[in-house]
């Protein structure tokens, strides 16, 4: 079947790459129409995911990640009609120059082809990515996890209805670990491959996959307040960051202060964080100013919690938060707070993540608040796309070179 799928895709790819952008924003808007009309089956769908999730004892973050309401839906229903309102990204010229010869050359934006996207818990990216592959020109394999199985049928039987090529969209109806190897080995038919998911996955993917990998292993994200922070800001950053969602990626897992500040500012961060019942583990420096929190061990600096909890470390200087942030950050998102604009240019030039931000939450690390739409991942490669990824990191681009004869001597 596996063969099938991507014998399919691979036809209605060029199918789809030829629609105009009034084509592809049209069904775009009648798919944001169908998962408004179909909301009662998709919430039925995925009240049978969440009892049997619920019955496996999964983690509250997990739970979170599955849950889907009226709400949820209509986030969805509103990211479609968003990407649709976005300039289509294929076709844009990105440079065009002359050559002495008479040469005019242009390099243009084009669909990578056909993209095959395995993920776990999330029932949204069945229609984030599907249909930010379907604006780019991109047909999709989709693969998804058996906790979320029947909230993605129901999700990729409505897209089915709204007028894309047929098999421009799929979605594996399986969800048996040897799926993800027979698609992993699947370069005949795949140009990309994107897992979404826990480290596990990824760690899977990548070392079985015969094609193009985009990734992210973890999201340790840190936020440093430094000597000249305002505190208050510190304060609400802090907790913003750890708690407006703590089980997704771009929360906030480490909290760095520096020494100067460190008495005044750790026990109001910790009075603000115990209001949101975060538990919290320090260094020793940390620990002599919160006496009661836990000790901090060297795994928890390497750790995502995706959880109520946070570790702390008092650093020294700005060089030190900068060390400690690229030896066990995952390059993922990483902030300051400060009011000294030429320590947060340092910070924001030698952090090595793909998101750095000065006196911003952690939690803006995201396609949707970047003005992408949606997003069909957040990578920490560095080839091709670099943080989140929106409509153009889905294309590739080709040269396109206009003569009157010229021959080569």
């Amino acid at each position: 079947m596996m063969k099938s799928l991507g014998e399919a895709a691979l036809a209605a790819q060029p199918v789809l790459a030829a629609a105009s952008r009034e084509q592809k924003d049209k069904a775009l808007l009648a798919a944001a129409a169908a998962l408004r009309g179909n909301v009662d089956g998709i919430l039925a769908a995925n009240a049978i995911d969440m009892q049997a999730a619920e019955q496996k004892n999964l983690s509250a973050a997990m739970l979170d990640r599955l849950r889907l309401d009226v709400a949820r839906v209509e986030a969805m229903a509103r990211g479609l009609e968003d990407i649709a309102r976005l300039p289509d990204p294929v076709g844009r010229v990105l440079a065009e120059w002359d050559r002495p010869n008479g040469l005019r050359i242009s390099r243009v934006a084009v669909p990578l082809g056909v993209i095959g996207i395995i993920y776990e818990s999330r029932p949204n990216v069945t229609a984030d990515a599907a249909v930010l592959c379907f604006k780019t020109g991109n047909a999709t394999i989709l693969r998804g996890g058996s906790e979320a199985i029947h909230s993605n049928v129901a999700i990729a039987k409505a897209l089915a209805r709204a007028g894309a090529p047929e098999y421009a969209i799929q979605l594996i109806p399986f969800t048996d670990r040897e799926s993800v190897a027979v698609m992993a080995g699947m370069d005949q038919w795949l140009d990309l491959i994107i897992p979404r998911g826990g480290k596990g996955l990824i760690e899977t993917v990548v070392s079985l996959a015969r094609m193009p990998v985009i990734k992210h292993y973890d999201g340790i994200c840190h936020l440093y307040v430094d000597r000249a922070a305002n505190l208050d800001m510190a304060v609400d950053l802090t907790v913003n960051a750890k708690t407006q969602k703590c089980g997704v990626c771009n929360a906030l897992e480490t909290l760095l202060v520096h020494q100067d500040i460190a008495a005044e500012a750790l026990p109001k961060i910790a009075a603000a964080l115990r209001e949101k019942n975060v538990e919290l583990r320090g260094c020793g420096k940390t620990r002599a100013i919160l006496t009661e929190i836990a000790a901090a061990t060297e795994d928890d600096w390497s750790t995502e919690y995706l959880d109520l909890i946070l570790s702390i470390k008092v650093v020294g200087s700005l060089d030190e938060a900068v060390d400690h942030i690229n030896t066990y950050g995952s390059h993922h998102t990483d902030t300051i707070v400060t009011a000294d604009t030429p320590a947060a240019e340092r910070f924001l030039r030698e952090v090595d993540s793909a998101c750095v931000f000065h006196n911003v939450s952690n939690r803006f690390a995201d396609g949707g608040e970047f003005g992408f739409g949606a997003e069909i991942g957040i990578s920490t490669d560095k080839l091709h796309a670099r943080g989140p990824m929106g409509l153009r990191e889905l294309t590739s681009y080709q040269y396109r070179v206009r003569g009157n004869g010229q021959i080569r001597g």
